[in-house]
């Protein structure tokens, strides 16, 4: 932990998160590993089958490296340039990078080098140039499909129709080593709204593993529905206000549209 616990707060994050937020980080971290044991509980699910992807965007490096001590070592990004800039400031430490936000096809050779994961595949434009890049650099990525389970204009993903056709298309480019589906949830503090594009997702994955036996992951939920969301099966929840605490950026940076 090279470095860690010398870190000093600009005062800007101490106002933000305080004088101790590695203590702040951890207990935030427990608490959401309990719930989602809770939620495995209620539905008879092994807690080890949910994976927690905190998600760090907007949260300066400095902060990351607190967390990582903390015990946080993969951190999920919307944006590619701030997982770029902060991997560069922090590449003394052993960390896992995963790109959870759309993706332009001419950003991709900044996704190979960084990701190890990427979760929001949803053009063959992008498959194409992704696949073509990661054989010149001799690697693999796991990928997960985007879906847009929600048909709001706003969010990014494959339209439900159109999943599978995209996913039998994937045998050619076997760079890509897909895990899953992937979904942005409607914005509601309703779960009888929510639920249904988990359950959506749920059910294209089942189609879906009869074509590509790989396919078995759910990369759904944040902080606002992964209860819910483990519930309806998530495999991957992605988690960042409950753990680092709320963004001084509106959601409208991530998904243009939304307030």
């Amino acid at each position: 932990m090279s470095g860690v616990c010398f870190v000093t707060l600009s005062p800007e994050n101490l106002e933000r998160f305080g004088a101790d937020p590695r203590e702040r980080f951890a207990a935030n971290l427990a608490l959401v590993h309990r719930r989602i044991a809770a939620a495995c509980e209620q539905v008879g699910r092994p807690i080890d089958s949910v994976r927690l992807l905190p998600i760090t965007k907007t949260v300066p490096a400095e902060i990351l490296r607190l967390a990582w001590a903390a015990g946080v070592t993969d951190f999920g990004e919307n944006k590619l340039q701030e997982a770029r800039d902060k991997a560069e400031a922090m590449a003394d430490l052993s960390m896992r990078w995963h790109v959870v936000g759309h993706l332009q096809s001419n950003k991709v050779k900044y996704l190979t080098r960084l990701a190890d994961e990427f979760h929001a595949l949803d053009s063959l434009k992008l498959a194409e140039v992704l696949n073509k890049r990661l054989e010149t650099d001799g690697r693999d990525m796991k990928v997960y499909v985007q879906v847009n389970t929600s048909g709001e204009e706003s969010k990014f993903g494959l339209h439900p129709d159109d999943a599978l056709d995209f996913i039998e298309r994937l045998e050619a480019f076997p760079r890509l080593k897909p895990q899953g589906l992937m979904t942005l949830a409607v914005f509601s503090e309703d779960p009888d709204r929510v639920r249904p594009c988990f359950t959506l997702l749920r059910s294209l994955r089942d189609m879906a593993e009869r074509i590509d036996a790989r396919i078995t992951g759910l990369s759904m939920g944040m902080t606002g529905d992964y209860e819910l969301a483990v519930r309806e099966g998530a495999t991957v929840v992605r988690v960042g206000q409950a753990i680092f605490g709320p963004r001084p950026t509106p959601n409208g940076h991530y998904w243009p549209g939304l307030a």
